[in-house]
């Protein structure tokens, strides 16, 4: 089985990394050459378009920023559509819109090709380290199919659903789950630090009680050392993530009263700091209470 990887950012290169040392053939795309250098480096062959990937490989991930991007790779002229064998296979492990991934999924009706809506979890060191949570949703034979190339870049697979958009609808539950999480922790460290406690402290309390996991190890971290920008966790992928879970509550009549709350914060951080990670979103608190958390 011949892989390939459209989008090499830090999600895609991950991707892209383990396939390869998993022993795929891996053809690879991406906008910036700066990442096709990265991937070459690595073992992958870069081509000129997601139709040349598509052209020399059974399994596609597509890993973009949004639901335009991923039709685009798919459908534009010279696209996967219209270059990958009959009987391939597209990963679509974008997180977009429950209601894009359905279209995408009807339009490649008739033409050959199978998707799989997956969208993955575990940020950019689950991507690096091979560990992903995915959240497939296809039927039992085509999830069979391209279960090699899923395990590859994974350390759990989840079977949520049938068709595509199911595997959006699960992920975006999780996010309004894990952005509130974060917005806890963003406004626990403002109080911290307005209080007088060390961040070594209230690192070391809370990654070994009930509130102790990824999420909060993560994110008091980089809070506590100052890293805001760099890490792999950009505030513009979250804040598009919550953006599709409010979306689909709202399409559903449901409130979500702690997530919009946690929008309020990321929607801050976004505006003013547009090139940072999700931890800078601490910073609005920070400026607000006067104080910072250092180690």
């Amino acid at each position: 089985m011949k892989a390939g990887v459209i989008g090499l950012g830090d999600m895609g290169s991950g991707l892209a990394k383990n396939l390869i040392a998993a022993g795929f053939e891996t053809s690879g795309f991406d906008l910036s050459e700066t990442r096709m250098a990265q991937f070459t480096g690595m073992g992958g062959v870069s081509r000129a378009g997601a139709g040349e990937v598509g052209s020399h490989a059974d399994v596609v991930f597509v890993m973009v920023m949004n639901g335009d991007q991923a039709a685009s790779v798919i459908f534009d002229d010279g696209g996967l559509a219209s270059t990958m064998r009959e009987g391939g296979i597209i990963i679509l492990t974008a997180t977009i819109k429950p209601s894009e991934a359905r279209a995408i999924g009807a339009r490649l009706e008739g033409t050959g090709l199978r998707m799989i809506d997956s969208p993955v979890s575990g940020g950019f060191p689950g991507a690096q380290g091979g560990t992903l949570t995915m959240m497939l949703a296809a039927p039992d034979d085509l999830m069979a199919a391209a279960r090699p190339a899923m395990e590859a870049v994974s350390g759990t697979i989840h079977h949520v659903g049938k068709g595509p958009g199911d595997g959006q609808v699960m992920k975006a539950c999780l996010q309004s789950i894990i952005g509130s999480m974060f917005s806890a922790t963003f406004e626990a460290a403002a109080l911290a630090a307005k209080a007088g406690v060390s961040g070594q402290v209230v690192y070391d309390v809370v990654t070994t009680s009930g509130a102790g996991c990824g999420i909060t190890k993560t994110a008091l971290e980089n809070i506590i050392d100052r890293k805001f920008e760099g890490t792999g966790s950009g505030i513009g992928t979250m804040h598009k993530d919550l953006t599709i879970s409010l979306d689909m509550a709202e399409e559903l009549g449901v409130p979500l009263f702690t997530a919009a709350t946690a929008m309020q914060i990321f929607h801050q951080g976004k505006t003013k700091y547009p090139q940072g990670d999700n931890w800078i979103c601490t910073r609005i608190m920070e400026e607000i209470v006067g104080a910072e958390l250092h180690r």
